[in-house]
């Protein structure tokens, strides 16, 4: 797991416990299984292309750039999630990269690991009548570009996410073998995919990364209820 700071205000912060947040204690990646129609609730924690569109995300403005930035700050593998956080010129604000590990495709077992991610890298804006900071993940998995249940569920994830951190849900990208696609805006490219390396930065040096230490231990604390 890797953590990516785009500049010294980014300040990292806990934030306050919204119900339903994570408990001290627990592994981040416990399997959610409330009674044994879990799976019937783990297919309504997702969201299809057409539900996404409707829910007026915005578009970014030059997705390739945020793709290529990403992808070059934390090269993702198969099974690797960033989350970033980008200011209202998108400018990237704060980023972290972890790995998917839980076994069920459960929107809410991703809502909680990436509420974990952004209450570690960047203050909530709770307080803010409306939001100015988005938030976009990028997913790195195996496969085509297509949607998928799993695409869903991590759709589903951000957005509530998003929602108990104060921030705007913006777009869901997938890297794959074939390259990069915005679900649910048909936007894409080849460059970069899965296999590819990463591009140079241009204009600014890339952020530090930290790794290991107590950034590492945070997502086996924080776990689904």
């Amino acid at each position: 797991m890797t953590f990516g700071f785009a500049s010294s205000g980014a300040a990292s912060t806990q934030g306050s416990s919204a119900p339903g947040s994570p408990a001290p204690g627990s592994p981040a990646w416990a399997d959610f299984s409330p009674d044994s129609a879990d799976s019937a609730h783990r297919l309504a924690r997702m969201l299809e292309p057409a539900e996404w569109s409707a829910a007026g995300i915005p578009l970014l403005r030059n997705p390739r750039e945020v793709v290529s930035g990403l992808h070059a700050r934390h090269l993702p593998t198969p099974g690797t999630a960033v989350v970033a956080v980008l200011d209202p010129d998108e400018r990237l604000r704060a980023s972290a990269s972890f790995g998917r590990c839980a076994t069920a495709t459960d929107g809410w077992v991703f809502r909680h690991a990436l509420l974990a991610q952004l209450r570690r890298i960047i203050p909530h804006d709770l307080r803010r009548r409306t939001p100015v900071r988005t938030a976009v993940l990028l997913y790195c998995r195996e496969g085509d570009a297509r949607w998928t249940q799993e695409d869903g569920a991590w759709m589903w994830g951000l957005r509530d996410a998003c929602t108990l951190h104060g921030l705007r849900c913006g777009a869901y990208i997938t890297l794959t073998s074939d390259g990069w696609q915005v679900l649910g805006e048909g936007r894409g490219g080849r460059q970069p995919h899965t296999g590819s390396r990463p591009e140079p930065f241009t204009g600014t040096d890339p952020p530090a990364i930290r790794t290991g230490g107590a950034a590492s231990d945070v997502l086996r604390r924080a776990a689904a209820r």
